[in-house]
């Protein structure tokens, strides 16, 4: 899976505390190394190679520096041979071997010179530099004794001379904290984004417009956020107009209206993949967003198994849409009017054992072509897709479809098998809805700084509050006409 950069900023600004969290956590273990670890001192010696002559020419001073430095590197490799370090073990009594002994002593040749560096490490200061003096002394021996004599009078061919003895160091080369700190906050870092990233491959929730883009080319035409008080209030009233949830309402409402400008039927299918997806307050929403704008809306309750606009808009469910297709009732006396603009309500009635059978009949198609003839915009809210067939049936009659989506909730395979059942029902889906997007960002400044202009329908939305109370009584008074 290739994903773009600004995927990759956006997978670090949803898990940013996750992240943070495991680098806090890196520093944390760094630190924490670097108060278990013991210290650990080096201390240096060095030594200068050259090789005795017995004429003082130029020529052979020059010989004889060629030859001490392509001897230097062979005697750096032998530095660390048992021949030098045992005799160091047994001298200071150290509780280890030669070949342990090695693991802590280091030597080296500064390229295109005769020096050889020595340097020994010991979590005891001064037993670094004992130990590197040890060695020094050892390996001088060696070479003396062993390596280089002439033959003739025992004495040595090369000259091993000590430039500096070993020092007690101020300060551990190990652990370092500044080092351990840091290298503890990238792991973290690392680890943390690792995380994220993986979780993010493995989710196949939708969180974004740009995640329905990669799955599906049907347009996505609104987003809802999910502000705070959307769970205790989702369905919008007065001053709640003011927000940026129902700024959300009113872009969808301005795009459903360019949606089949030419068309006169305007009947839309709101629906989802599964429940709770938010179709239904997203339907009632709509309706109301429709009507202050002064149009003449009929929002039909037509998930006939689990209604829920009636409960949401506080109004009389008793008979409604399953008495006007079996017969037992016509659609003016059922019908209310919500509010004191053009909002109507057709409740779904009487809970049938045959949803689909209904509303897939004769009496449903008659129905919705009365209420087309009255009003500028039927809004249907249907019952989940992947559920029952009772979305794909009713929206054989309608101008098309309207899909809800839940960011966080549905899944790219609900998605995409949702809308191959709809094509396969032959449903005309006009567009997707986003629906419970997180509010932040900047999105918000421009409600939550100033002060809007009151909208034209707040006398609207409020008479509302007292319409479905007084409805039994004055029901003679919202029927069509």
């Amino acid at each position: 899976m290739k994903l773009e950069f600004h995927e990759y900023l956006r997978i670090a600004q949803k898990y940013w505390v996750l992240i943070m969290a495991m680098a806090i956590i890196g520093l944390g273990m760094g630190a924490g190394v670097t108060y278990l670890l013991p210290p650990k001192y080096e201390s240096h010696t060095q030594l200068y190679v050259s090789v005795g002559t017995n004429e003082g020419s130029t020529g052979d001073l020059v010989q004889g520096a060629t030859f001490a430095q392509q001897i230097v590197n062979s005697y750096v490799d032998i530095i660390e041979n048992g021949g030098v370090l045992d005799p160091v073990v047994e001298e200071l009594g150290l509780d280890m071997s030669g070949s342990e002994l090695a693991r802590h002593i280091e030597a080296d040749s500064p390229p295109e010179t005769v020096l050889i560096n020595i340097s020994a490490t010991n979590p005891n200061p001064d037993r670094a530099v004992a130990i590197a003096d040890a060695v020094r002394a050892s390996f001088i021996k060696f070479v003396q004794t062993e390596l280089e004599t002439d033959g003739v009078s025992g004495g040595s061919l090369v000259n091993l001379t000590t430039t500096h003895t070993a020092e007690v160091a101020e300060k551990p080369i190990s652990p370092n904290l500044r080092n351990n700190l840091i290298m503890g906050l990238l792991l973290g870092f690392l680890l943390g984004f690792g995380i994220a990233l993986l979780r993010s491959v493995l989710d196949n929730r939708l969180h974004s417009t740009e995640d329905i883009e990669q799955i599906s080319d049907t347009p996505v035409i609104g987003e809802i956020f999910n502000d705070p008080n959307a769970a205790k209030s989702p369905v919008l009233f007065g001053g709640e107009w003011q927000n940026p949830r129902a700024e959300a309402f009113r872009v969808l409402r301005t795009n459903l209206q360019f949606l089949n400008v030419d068309s006169a039927s305007r009947i839309f299918v709101l629906t989802s993949a599964n429940p709770d997806e938010g179709k239904t307050t997203t339907a009632i929403n709509l309706a109301i967003a429709l009507a202050q704008n002064n149009a003449r809306v009929a929002l039909l309750e037509c998930d006939l198994r689990r209604p829920k606009i009636c409960e949401y808009l506080g109004m009389e469910s008793g008979v409604g849409l399953t008495d006007v297709l079996i017969g037992s009732a016509e659609l003016p006396d059922v019908i209310q009017k919500w509010g004191r603009q053009g909002l109507h309500v057709l409740p779904a009635g009487q809970i049938p054992p045959n949803p689909s059978e209904l509303l897939g009949s004769d009496e449903m198609e008659k129905t919705l072509a009365q209420l087309r003839e009255e009003f500028d915009y039927v809004i249907i809210d249907a019952p989940p897709v992947l559920a029952v067939t009772d979305a794909a049936v009713v929206a054989k009659h309608a101008t098309g479809v309207l899909l809800v989506a839940a960011a966080g909730s549905t899944s790219r395979p609900s998605l995409r098998e949702a809308l191959r059942l709809l094509d396969t029902a032959g449903s005309n889906v006009l567009g997707l809805v986003l629906t419970m997007l997180p509010l932040k960002g900047t999105r918000t400044y421009s409600y939550t700084s100033s002060q809007p202009i009151p909208p034209p329908t707040l006398e609207f939305a409020e008479d509302s509050k007292t319409s479905a109370l007084s409805r039994k009584s004055r029901r003679g008074a919202h029927h069509v006409v």
